[in-house]
């Protein structure tokens, strides 16, 4: 397809014009865009197309539906200037969209100015239902078990340590996310409270296109991102590469009271200080080769890898029960840490001659190491004499490999079948060493043997699905089931503990949509999820988060299913959209954390916790929630997102060597609420206020505060919309701080503050070669399974 698109006043070309191609049979979209003499040349299989040309603050124009059976010129297509919407048009290119389909809702990123230069952990702070603490803990209403995919699928790249894997991937290597709040049969069923499914950027522009971006920011940060891609009749290749250099201050404090009689300290007082340095390296190649016109086969290299040096101070003062001071101490860790992950996809895809019929292919091999080494010692103030010097050493590796198979099979137009099969292997390998100077001020450094271990953990899934969808009318179903088979095997090689065990579960999933007319419609789902214990929580063996906790894992632990049901509501005005939700999640033999006193002190005279995990309670869960986009002038739009939920917990803990009970029983009502305002100022310049307010909390053990905090960020374009620079402040009031208090009976009473991160600024630069702000891509369903039916 060949032509030319011109402004109808001035008749000057018009470069970075769209032309979408939207395939009626599969719903597939592609397409290209103008040259610098506002010329487009595309090649397309034959099929029947709607076709419409597009730019901004234009007119578009869209043609009837059309069978391209052979070569096509357009000739000179004239666009005329859209003088009452010119503003909004350019609200629209920029800001996040979402689809809503009868499983899950996709949020696509677009151009959200307070994520640039930022991570993965932050565009999910951004994603409506959605929450990400001061930790970097990932939630979904409320719930921390959620389940995180790249591309569709488990990904070492989400790492072991879930929290600072995500703040290795830079959000400009980040397209969209799908958030799935009730995951159809295609899904895994692991995550009790839903899925996250972060796509990755893979244009598919025609010839030669990217952007480069450059971040500095303060505290001292450097930044690069890169991406790219070049396509031609048969190839397309695509690449994401992002480099970061951070120092991320943070601060912490605690203040302890110890009931227990074995205490010789009555008080404890710490302040601790962060110096984290960090070094990322992000990046990922991949390429497309179209095998004929309906399928294709991809291959995909993604490398993260990161080293920090961490220098972490902690100021403790400790006191009897008259006041006095027992000791004050400066602890000091120099941790080192080294981490990489790699892994490799081979997709292919295959559709059948535009029939509708699909069939795709997934292999997947990811590997990851993370080494860290720490160096503490421990100083008396008072005497400025070394009272403690120790080495703690933990390995951790993880290698994962993943068979997918999924088929599509449409009969008619409004009836649909999917199968499948999906084989996910893992192998976590854990170490732990410390050594510990006992004899000062010169012994040597001796192994704890009590604490010190190797463990293995193996697990396999295999697992099987069927699925059904139909539209009636207004109504669309979607059901299916889903088996999966779980064999592990647990080694410690330590305390030479093996076991191995196998269990099967089923999984029922429907998910109804009726239209009350277009813009209106309610839909009604249920599923089956559970969680799996592995690694740490399966391990007997202690390991120590600081002299006084000890944490040991169950090998009796079990896994927890949970039966989800999600009642929602779409509306659609001429300036409002409503999203809402009602939820109830019901879980049995909830896991809870038991704290106790075991009667031992450390060598400053400090109880040592011991917390370790029981199937225990039953936890029920009952949320409303609601995502609002309202723009009251064509300058200014407005989101917001409300979740307001309540959990209840019901279960008791009797330990069979002092047959003490702790009732774990308890009521929890919270609340999370975000306001994001954009506004669009003269001299194409952008604002964007984002506010989050996370309510107070609460457990059987824990109560915690809420958290305020605002970011701000400008952006304003220049170069004549090939590039950009924006500014970015986050946590203005310096409010970002949780704050907790924790009540054990007889134990412990304590009151702690953690800021992970201190306020920062931002300023970054973004060029684009051969595209706009208003980019286009085609929309790839084969991201997260195959087609579905919309809601």
């Amino acid at each position: 397809m060949t032509g030319t698109v011109v402004d109808a006043k001035t008749k000057q070309p018009l470069e970075y014009a769209t032309i979408i191609l939207k395939n009626t049979k599969t719903n597939s979209v592609s397409g290209g865009i103008t040259d610098v003499k506002g010329k487009f040349n595309i090649e397309t299989p034959k099929a029947n197309y709607l076709i419409s040309i597009e730019f901004i603050s234009f007119k578009p124009i869209k043609f009837p539906a059309e069978n391209i059976t052979q070569n096509k010129n357009f000739g000179t297509i004239e666009l005329s200037e859209d003088t009452n919407n010119l503003d909004e048009i350019v609200i629209v290119a920029e800001k996040t969209t979402v689809d809503i389909r009868l499983d899950k809702k996709i949020f696509n990123i677009g151009k959200d100015l307070s994520i640039r230069g930022g991570n993965a952990s932050d565009v999910l702070g951004n994603v409506p239902s959605v929450q990400v603490d001061v930790e970097g803990t990932v939630s979904l209403r409320g719930n921390e078990n959620v389940t995180i995919l790249i591309d569709g699928r488990p990904s070492a790249l989400v790492g072991l340590n879930g929290a600072e894997a995500l703040r290795q991937i830079p959000a400009e290597a980040i397209e969209k996310v799908e958030v799935i709040t009730s995951p159809s049969s295609r899904y895994d069923a692991e995550g009790t409270a839903g899925i996250l499914n972060i796509i990755l950027r893979k244009n598919k522009l025609t010839g030669f296109n990217g952007s480069l971006q450059l971040d500095l920011g303060i505290p001292e940060r450097v930044g690069t991102a890169f991406n790219a891609n070049w396509r031609t009749k048969k190839w397309n290749l695509f690449t994401n590469t992002g480099f970061r250099y951070n120092e991320t201050p943070g601060n912490a404090s605690t203040d302890s009271d110890f009931l227990s009689s074995s205490a010789q300290n009555a008080k404890v007082i710490e302040r601790r200080n962060f110096g984290r340095l960090g070094r990322s390296i992000f990046t990922s190649f991949g390429a497309e080769y179209y095998i004929s016109d309906n399928s294709s086969i991809i291959g995909n290299i993604v490398y993260n890898g990161g080293n920090d040096d961490d220098v972490n101070t902690n100021d403790i003062d400790r006191f009897d029960s008259n006041g006095n001071i027992n000791e004050a101490t400066l602890r000091t860790e120099n941790e080192g840490e080294d981490e990489q992950r790699i892994q490799y996809t081979l997709d292919y895809v295959n559709n059948f001659n535009d029939s509708g019929k699909k069939l795709t292919v997934n292999l997947q091999y990811s590997t990851e190491a993370e080494d860290k080494n720490n160096n503490i010692t421990e100083i008396d103030t008072q005497t400025n004499l070394l009272n403690d010097l120790e080495q703690v050493i933990e390995d951790q590796n993880e290698n994962r490999g993943l068979l997918q198979i999924d088929y599509v099979h449409p009969v008619g137009e409004n009836i649909q079948y999917e199968a499948g099969y999906r084989g996910n292997y893992r192998d976590i390998f854990n170490s732990f060493y410390l050594a510990e100077r006992q004899v000062f001020p010169d012994g040597p450094l001796i192994p704890d043997t009590g604490l010190n271990n190797s463990f293995n953990y193996e697990e396999f899934v295999n697992a099987a699905y069927f699925q059904y969808g139909q539209k009636f009318n207004k109504i669309s179903l979607l059901a299916g089931v889903r088996y999966e088979y779980t064999s592990i095997k647990i080694d410690q090689e330590t305390a030479t503990i093996t076991d191995e065990r196998s269990y099967g579960n089923l999984f029922p999933t429907i998910n109804l949509g009726y239209e009350f007319k277009d813009g209106e419609n309610i839909t009604l789902g249920y599923n089956r999820r559970i969680r799996r214990p592995r690694g740490r929580s399966l391990n007997p063996f202690p390991s120590r988060s600081s002299e006084s906790n000890i944490y040991s894992g169950n090998v009796d632990l079990n896994p927890v299913i949970t039966d989800a049901f999600d009642f929602g509501y779409l509306k659609r005005w001429d300036k409002f959209t409503l999203s809402s939700s009602i939820y109830y999640n019901r879980s049995e033999d909830n896991w809870e954390r038991i704290q106790e006193d075991t009667g031992e002190i450390t060598d400053n005279g400090d109880p040592i916790i011991r917390r370790f995990p029981v199937n225990l309670s039953t936890e029920e869960r009952v949320g409303l929630e609601f995502t609002l986009n309202y723009r009251p002038f064509k300058i200014w739009n407005i989101n917001s997102d409300f979740n307001l939920f309540k959990v209840k917990t019901d279960g008791d803990y009797t330990n069979p060597v002092t047959n003490t009970t702790q009732n774990f029983d308890f009521e929890n009502t919270s609340y999370f609420i975000r306001l994001n305002q954009k506004i669009t100022l003269p001299g194409k310049t952008d604002l964007q206020i984002n506010t989050n307010y996370r309510g107070p909390s609460q457990n059987a053990q824990t109560t915690s505060k809420g958290v305020f905090s605002l970011n701000l960020a400008a952006s304003k374009d220049i170069f004549n919309e090939k590039a950009s620079i924006s500014l970015n402040f986050s946590d203005v009031f310096n409010s970002r701080i949780s704050r907790r208090t924790t009540e054990i009976p007889n134990v412990l009473n304590q009151y702690s503050e953690f800021q992970w991160r201190e306020p920062q600024f931002r300023v970054s630069f973004v060029y684009r070669f051969n595209q706009k702000k208003k980019s286009f891509r085609e929309n790839r369903e084969d991201d997260g399974g195959g087609e579905d039916f919309e809601g």
